[in-house]
């Protein structure tokens, strides 16, 4: 009995050495990619902020603005095409004393390749109604389980251009080693406006008269990202807007504000991304390495009893 044993074992063990490379260079490449119906709520938190009260014509300061932003994939407007993922995201940022009335609502389209996570310009794409604009680079998602200490091209939906997001250094997030990464957005014309705004307003002479104003913004983006997954699991968003005359001679804030992540949802994102790191392990080291384990066990032991045969 021992021989026809023997040689079961080292077919077993042939099978399980050939199934190791399988699953990490085949199985690996089908399991590690952005899901299609992904869900998701972020909130931030700015204290000391100012905006302009539409309702009151007055800036109000030293305000605590919160951003709730939600994520939502739309899993039939890739067209068909499973190596796309099409997320959704909107932001609602409004004064915590005054919830009911939003500030600013954001709102954008993004479509990016499920492996690599770079951005393509297709399936309704749009900024704020803008399907116009031509996205590059990534944006919400680092590379998947492939981020290196090198800067990465980020497209901003504010200011709708790309722009480096250059690596900073190596930070614990609630325990998980992270990378710091930071963009800077120049002040940059983001909206000519119909509307014009009474001298007075801008700082200027009441003489001067109505003044016709273009909208700009600028700011400072920093993103902590779990380097084994490519998801952020912190995010800072200094931002300054304001209205100015075609001169520059003239302007307002419109809005300034230091937007963090709130801790109990970097918590929860540290949690998602230990998650989905190990299940980038289980099939890129654990299931492959096993697998070579038991088929060189199997092999000498099928080896051996065939060879006691004899």
């Amino acid at each position: 009995m021992r021989r026809p044993v023997g040689l079961v074992l080292i077919g077993l063990g042939a099978f399980f050495l050939t199934l190791a490379p399988l699953v990490r260079f085949y199985v690996a490449d089908q399991v590690i990619v952005a899901p299609l119906n992904q869900y998701q709520v972020t909130n931030l938190e700015s204290k000391n902020s100012t905006y302009f009260d539409q309702a009151s014509l007055k800036v109000k300061t030293g305000v605590t603005l919160l951003a709730k932003n939600t994520v939502r994939g739309d899993v039939r407007a890739n067209e068909g095409n499973d190596d796309i993922a099409v997320w959704d995201s909107t932001t609602n940022i409004y004064d915590q004393a005054n919830p009911d009335k939003p500030v600013q609502i954001q709102g954008f389209r993004i479509a990016f390749d499920r492996h690599t996570s770079v951005l393509v310009n297709c399936c309704g794409v749009h900024v704020d109604g803008d399907n116009g604009v031509r996205m590059s680079g990534y944006g919400l998602l680092f590379p998947l389980a492939n981020v290196k200490k090198r800067d990465y091209p980020v497209y901003d939906t504010t200011t709708k251009q790309t722009a480096l997001m250059r690596f900073g250094a190596v930070e614990k997030v609630h325990g998980l080693t992270a990378y710091r990464f930071t963009q800077t957005i120049p002040l940059t014309k983001t909206a000519a406006l119909d509307a014009k705004l009474p001298a007075k307003m801008l700082g200027l002479p009441e003489d001067a008269g109505n003044q016709k104003v273009d909208r700009y913004t600028e700011a400072y983006n920093t993103v902590w990202v779990d380097p084994r997954t490519g998801i952020p699991v912190k995010q800072r968003k200094n931002i300054r807007s304001t209205v100015r005359t075609p001169d520059g001679k003239g302007q307002m804030i419109v809005a300034q504000a230091d937007l963090v992540t709130l801790a109990k949802d970097e918590k929860a994102m540290v949690d998602t991304a230990n998650g989905k790191a190990l299940e980038i392990d289980l099939v890129r080291s654990y299931l492959p390495g096993g697998a070579i384990f038991l088929g060189l066990v199997l092999l000498f032991a099928g080896g051996y009893l065939a060879m006691s045969h004899r």
